[in-house]
């Protein structure tokens, strides 16, 4: 144990004998186990996709991410993520006006502590990491390749039953199992639909050659690490390089017309992105063109209304993450929310005790439930501001157009906060009962 009272990931504490099933093996359930293993829980992930695949594109973890990952084996895991994320404390952050191009407003990037980092990079590469971290390092069990086809509880257990039959028990089942999660009908007692949110991301990586080869873009590759933004009317354009400008990712938010019952991810096509585009900064278009159409994905941001629960009736199962609340990209905190979950039920898990699981299970839903709700919110305020801007406004104050950073989100401990408020709040649950 450290001399702040919390445990890195090398120093277990004492075994609690309880034994928990992570259904998802993405970041919200990897982080789950590592600090159900932290904790002292007997933990074991199971994910239905049979291999580990680097996919995806630009992710955010802020400091109250870096703060979770750096108590995994004293700074080990950070150490491992630094050199794939993006670093931005001498270019910033670049807003332009969507249609001049001109530069309204550099934003500064913090100099973070050292014990709270802040990390961009590449969802797959990092999560690799992470899955290596669990697997290889801490000896988590994660058995890939099975798919869940119901789950179950009674007043002593709960588990899953998977397509091939087997049935898994154990004392509490955490699910990750993100925006389509099966373990949601459990929980709820009904089927729960996703709402489109009204709007969709082309995003798409690439390697720097095309870039390199135009004098016109060559300077956003050649100059380390940059990240600039256009913001428009109902629609921004986020362009990043990183890894020393070696790799390219963009990302733009646009109205969505797709009906929510079809899939959630199209391939996209670089003629629909340049027709939205039509109006902008040519610079945008340029970046746009060197985009190799394979690279290319246009996919449905998906929103919930906040489900009234994540527990199930008998206190066993737990949403965790993206089943529970999915987040805008406009908020940069869905992945480090769900981390956050997973430090919360794996301390009120251990605090609670293997004789008081469903009471510590209801402990952890209320010690998170206002924080994830109030940070939800941001996705949508930050969203709403730069696509209804004023630009009368930002000419007299740009920086009111600058990406928030709330303290209230990015100064929070969640480990810290759980220990401290968990008696408080089973007293409260049990005065209620």
């Amino acid at each position: 144990m450290t001399a702040n009272g919390h445990t890195n990931g090398a120093t277990e504490r004492l075994k609690t004998g309880i034994k928990v099933v992570v259904v998802g093996a993405g970041f919200g359930g990897l982080g789950a186990a590592i600090e159900c293993h932290r904790q002292g829980h007997d933990v074991e992930i199971y994910e239905s996709f049979p291999e580990l695949k680097t996919l995806g594109d630009i992710i955010s973890f802020g400091p109250n991410a870096g703060r979770i990952f750096y108590r995994w084996s004293n700074g080990e895991v950070v150490r491992r993520m630094r050199p794939l994320s993006i670093d931005l404390r001498k270019y910033g952050f670049n807003i332009h006006k969507y249609d001049t191009g001109e530069i309204v407003i550099n934003q500064k990037t913090p100099e973070y502590a050292e014990d709270a980092p802040n990390f961009n990079g590449h969802r797959g590469e990092l999560h690799e990491v992470v899955f290596n971290y669990a697997k290889d390092d801490l000896g988590i069990p994660i058995h890939l390749g099975n798919k869940i086809q119901t789950y179950f509880e009674d007043d002593k257990e709960a588990g899953i039953v998977l397509e091939s039959g087997e049935k898994i028990a154990a004392d509490v089942v955490i699910a990750s199992d993100g925006v389509r999660s099966k373990a949601r009908k459990a929980v709820l007692g009904y089927e729960d639909k996703p709402k489109s949110s009204g709007y969709a991301v082309w995003r798409a990586w690439f390697p720097n050659k095309d870039m390199l080869a135009d004098p016109e873009t060559a300077h956003f590759c050649n100059n380390g690490d940059t990240f600039n933004g256009w913001i428009g009317p109902d629609m921004h354009f986020l362009f990043s390089t990183i890894k020393n400008g070696s790799d390219c990712c963009w990302v733009l938010t646009h109205p969505d017309e797709h009906d929510i019952d079809e899939s959630w991810s199209f391939p996209g096509k670089l003629s629909e992105v340049k027709e939205a585009l039509k109006e902008w900064d040519p610079m945008c278009t340029r970046i746009i063109s060197k985009t190799p159409e394979e690279m290319l994905v246009d996919w449905k941001l998906v929103y919930r209304d906040p489900l009234p629960t994540w527990v199930s009736p008998s206190g066993r199962i737990v949403l965790l993450g993206d089943s529970a609340h999915p987040f805008l990209p406009t908020s940069a905190q869905g992945a480090t929310q769900a981390l956050e979950d997973g430090v919360v039920i794996a301390v009120c898990l251990r605090r609670g005790g293997k004789e008081n699981i469903p009471v510590a299970v209801r402990a952890h839903e209320k010690i998170r439930y206002d924080r994830v709700r109030e940070t939800q919110k941001t996705g949508e305020s930050t969203r709403d501001m730069w696509h209804k801007t004023d630009w009368e406004k930002v000419k007299k104050n740009p920086e009111i157009i600058q990406f928030p950073r709330q303290d209230w989100i990015f100064d929070f401990d969640a480990e810290k906060n759980a220990e401290e408020t968990y008696d408080d709040v089973v007293k409260e649950i049990l005065a209620a009962a």
